[in-house]
């Protein structure tokens, strides 16, 4: 069974003077290819005299592309969607037999299809130690990736940061944390590496809170909440 989640979210600027706005993009709506169902979605714009143009990158992302003839005082952004929020299992998938365990080589085609997403960074000094210290030894694809996952998850300690942009895998090593973006990058730079296609993902995180408490784990939230977060996802 599942449950429809309304979320709402609002971006707003105010201006001390009238001011020209430049050309905005806007990436505030689920891929299509998204594994949460969107049963509905609006996004309203102030100053309403704008022209919009939906278009799609190279990965089939929706981009809003504003354009604003008149200064305004005044920008905001309210997108309204209808989630089918549903239990999924992340483990329900297979793997091809020769990627069952890594190391592994994609073959011919896809390594031409997945050149975006295994260039890599240049290992500095701190990411070189990270990357030397990761076991190189075959084992299976999942349990590789998972103690890889509880290894970040240990060895930087999650924040919320407010500055704009991305740390560097060296910058969220030395400091030893990060938000959920530098973690995801430093992940997909760590995978990459390591000789495994991988991207960075973000979108809307939203938990519910659980009906009945769990009896063999933890329960996860203790609130309802919607946040924007940040992701690896590895091919």
């Amino acid at each position: 069974m599942s449950i429809h989640v309304a979320l709402n979210h609002v971006t707003h600027y105010r201006y001390d003077r009238p001011v020209a706005l430049g050309p905005q993009i806007v990436r505030l709506r689920p891929c299509p290819h998204a594994r949460t169902r969107v049963l509905s979605y609006s996004m309203r714009v102030e100053p309403v005299g704008h022209f919009v143009n939906w278009q799609q990158d190279p990965q089939s992302n929706y981009l809003a592309r504003l354009v604003f003839p008149e200064k305004t005082d005044v920008f905001r952004i309210e997108v309204d969607l209808v989630a089918e929020m549903a239990v999924l299992n992340p483990f329900d998938f297979f793997l091809e037999p020769q990627a069952e365990h890594v190391p592994f080589t994609y073959d011919a085609g896809q390594q031409v299809e997945l050149a975006p997403f295994m260039a890599c960074l240049p290992a500095t000094p701190r990411f070189a130690d990270y990357l030397a210290q990761v076991p190189r030894a075959r084992v299976r694809t999942i349990d590789f990736l998972v103690a890889l996952n509880q290894r970040l998850q240990r060895d930087i300690r999650y924040l919320i940061r407010m500055e704009p942009g991305v740390q560097t895998p060296e910058q969220t090593l030395t400091l030893g944390s990060g938000s959920c973006r530098d973690s995801g990058w430093l992940l997909v730079q760590t995978l990459r590496h390591l000789g495994l296609a991988a991207r960075f993902v973000s979108g809307y995180l939203i938990q519910l809170k659980p009906d009945v408490k769990s009896l063999d784990g933890p329960s996860g939230t203790e609130h309802d909440f919607t946040d924007l977060h940040a992701w690896c996802e590895v091919y």
